[in-house]
């Protein structure tokens, strides 16, 4: 039970931040994904491009192959390949589709087995945890550089600032309840 809830909640977890990037994404001019504020900076475009990346190289036969593919060309994820809006979506949802199609078909059995990431041994649970502090790491960037770029007109993701206290007394006045808390914040982002 333990082992169905904690993939459950794996999965409401990316979803979370996959939306929230998404989000991000949608409040900007195409061209502002492409912006690069110097030579160590990764425009946003960049950073979906190496996500997507590792997303294809770690999610691919995750169980029966080690996660750093020779196939992968990770320094590579770090040119400007992509150059449109469409090319960017299109690279970004073929990453998630393969994260989510491996995370689906998990059961519970699997996540004590070993597989490995650069010939390092680790169970699935470690595996899986190890990208969720990843992923949300990334997705980090990009609202953060979203916001930056749209500077007073940008749509706040989660609670506005100031409203803190309003936010709080909204959620005192319900009933306790047992839920994810991204059940919530799923159906704002929607």
């Amino acid at each position: 039970m333990i082992n169905n809830n904690y993939l459950e909640s794996i999965k409401k977890q990316m979803l979370y931040y996959k939306t929230l990037a998404e989000k991000a994404i949608d409040q900007l001019e195409e061209a502002q994904l492409f912006v690069s504020n110097n030579d160590d900076t990764n425009s946003i475009a960049v950073i979906v491009n190496h996500m997507s990346g590792n997303m294809l190289s770690r999610w691919t036969d995750f169980l029966t192959t080690d996660g750093e593919k020779e196939w992968r060309q990770r320094d590579a994820e770090f040119e400007n390949s992509i150059n449109t809006k469409e090319t960017l979506l299109a690279t970004w949802n073929k990453g998630w589709d393969c994260f989510f199609n491996t995370i689906n078909a998990l059961e519970a059995d699997d996540l004590e087995k070993i597989i490995y990431i650069r010939n390092e041994g680790q169970t699935v649970v470690e595996a899986i945890n190890r990208q969720l502090a990843h992923y949300p790491y990334h997705v980090g960037q990009i609202v953060f550089y979203a916001k930056m770029l749209k500077q007073d007109s940008w749509s706040s993701l989660s609670i506005p600032k100031n409203n803190s206290q309003n936010y709080n007394a909204e959620k005192f006045a319900k009933d306790k309840t047992i839920k994810h808390f991204t059940d919530d914040e799923l159906t704002k982002l929607q």
